[in-house]
């Protein structure tokens, strides 16, 4: 018998799992693997392509039912390294050495995938509530450092004040509203005891 001993190529059909988590998803894979001991090939097993085929479904099977949805869509990278392990291990017996393992697609209902997309959009939300509210806060402590620092120097007000009216002269306003200390206005007012 002729047996190729060159780098095979096997698709994972699409398996049924059930996460750690209860999430029901549709994974499929593919696997690299070549026959490095042609007559254990032969002889250990009836075909190798399709035991290697079962082994690759029902250990893709097993190995993500092990783990949660996050880490399916997540650590990819670790998953298949464990894939990759469990099957090489299974087919060694065989002359065969599985060099590579990768799940292609995780397929995960639209009900899943819309609970999904609003808990990311809560997440998004709450960060930029946070951030913020971080500048809200930084703002104040900047307010009150600008607070002491007129409080210190009275005069630093007044050029604040110059400065404002500049900005709102600027301004295309058609009504601009000029704020007078009450100090100011109670001295120009009649004395309440005359009339």
């Amino acid at each position: 018998m002729k047996v190729d001993l060159r780098t095979i190529t096997l698709n994972i059909p699409p398996q049924e799992v059930i996460t750690k988590d209860n999430v029901p998803a549709r994974v499929n894979a593919v696997a690299y693997f070549r026959i490095v001991e042609p007559k254990q090939a032969i002889v250990q097993v009836e075909n190798f392509m399709v035991a290697t085929s079962q082994i690759a479904q029902t250990t893709l099977r097993s190995v993500l039912g092990q783990h949660q949805l996050d880490e399916l869509l997540s650590e990819r990278d670790r998953i298949n390294a464990i894939l990759q392990g469990i099957i090489d291990e299974a087919t060694a017996p065989w002359g065969i050495k599985v060099s590579i393992v990768e799940v292609k697609d995780v397929e995960i209902p639209q009900g899943m995938q819309r609970a999904m997309a609003r808990q990311a959009e809560a997440e998004r939300e709450r960060r930029a509530k946070v951030i913020n509210a971080e500048g809200e806060f930084q703002a104040s402590e900047r307010l009150k450092d600008a607070a002491t620092v007129i409080e210190q120097h009275p005069i630093a007000l007044q050029l604040r004040y110059l400065q404002t009216l500049l900005e709102l002269g600027s301004s295309q306003a058609t009504t601009i509203a000029f704020p007078v200390p009450i100090e100011m206005l109670s001295a120009l007012a009649p004395s309440a005891g005359k009339s």
